[in-house]
């Protein structure tokens, strides 16, 4: 049997479907009742046959941080799909990040050491490598900078992956991915379908970084192709394209028929705006939108290499402006 964490977030809901649409045996974690809604809704996005196919699902209620209901999902488990983590910029949320990516995912690793698990694979980000010089391709060679000025995200996200290798140095066979942004229908209130919910609404400005991006589809092929295959104790960087964010919001806002943005907002702006970003969330106590680091990365350019995955699966991603379209399209039949 397979266990899924974080069955009810956008990567664990699609690689769900997939799963049981190939009569896969699984199991899936979820802490919250309303969240299986959202699944019922990314299984409609593929078929009318949804409802049937979630009820095959076994799911149990547990936590990654719970270790009595790990002990029962992990229970008759074979391989592990672990796609759980807490995604958020906001500074003030690090040591619940600590919390949830790296301690959680050290249980998973644990329990997958204990229970003898076949072979893990684990979600990271492309927000744990390194950047490199004169824009040159970042790799799963590139090296993590402790010295940066990183993301208390990536920092997290970087703590869990060490998590994994410490694992595989005491037996466990696993493979790290390292998506870019995913981009994948169903769940229009988190993640990035939250942003196509944004440019239904409709962006003014632009910024001048870039953008790496992958389809949820391809995501969840890759990493069922990973486990089922020989390879272990890698990772790979999954992005499709590398793309201008002016290219992207634009693109984007077409995908929902809406003007797209022509304004460019400069560095300097967004180094006033999440001055004053902070100075709100010092004066309300309400939740950051833009960080020291996020206004950084949006004027930064870096671009992603994704030859090791395609050269080693033999595999081609789908085009960023198809999925783009087809997601835009189930956003406005959807909402």
């Amino acid at each position: 049997m397979i266990l899924v964490t974080g069955g009810t977030g956008l990567v664990g809901s699609h690689l769900l479907y997939k799963l049981v649409s190939t009569n896969k045996k699984v199991r899936a974690i979820y802490r919250n009742e309303q969240k299986l809604n959202d699944v019922k809704h990314v299984f409609s996005c593929y078929t009318e046959n949804h409802i049937s196919l979630f009820e095959t699902i076994e799911w149990i209620k547990a936590d990654i941080l719970d270790i009595p209901s790990l002990t029962e999902a992990f229970q008759g488990i074979s391989y592990v799909y672990h796609c759980a983590a807490l995604v958020t910029f906001e500074p003030n949320r690090y040591h619940q990040l600590r919390k949830v990516n790296i301690e959680g995912t050290a249980n998973v690793v644990n329990f997958c050491i204990s229970n003898n698990i076949k072979k893990l694979c684990y979600v990271s980000s492309v927000a744990t490598l390194g950047n490199t010089l004169n824009k040159e391709p970042i790799t799963e060679e590139t090296v993590w900078n402790p010295e940066n000025d990183n993301n208390v995200y990536a920092i997290t996200k970087y703590g869990a992956e060490m998590e994994v290798w410490r694992a595989t140095q005491e037996g466990l066979d696993a493979v790290i991915v390292n998506p870019g942004v995913i981009l994948g229908a169903g769940m229009w209130n988190d993640g990035s379908g939250s942003l196509f919910k944004k440019a239904h609404k409709g962006f003014t400005f632009y910024s001048s970084g870039t953008v790496a991006l992958v389809s949820v589809e391809d995501v969840v092929l890759i990493m069922m192709a990973l486990l089922k295959s020989d390879i272990k104790n890698e990772r790979f960087v999954l992005v499709a394209e590398n793309w201008t964010y002016k290219k992207f919001l634009q693109v984007l806002a077409k995908s929902v028929n809406k003007t797209p943005p022509e304004k460019l907002a400069p560095s300097w702006l967004l180094q006033i705006l999440w001055r004053l970003d902070w100075l709100k969330y010092s004066l309300t106590g309400k939740p950051r939108k833009l960080t020291k680091q996020l206004s950084n990365s949006l004027s930064t350019e870096k671009y992603y290499s994704n030859e090791k995955i395609k050269s080693t699966l033999n595999f081609e991603f789908q085009p960023v402006g198809q999925t783009i379209s087809k997601v835009g399209n189930l956003y406005l039949k959807q909402v």
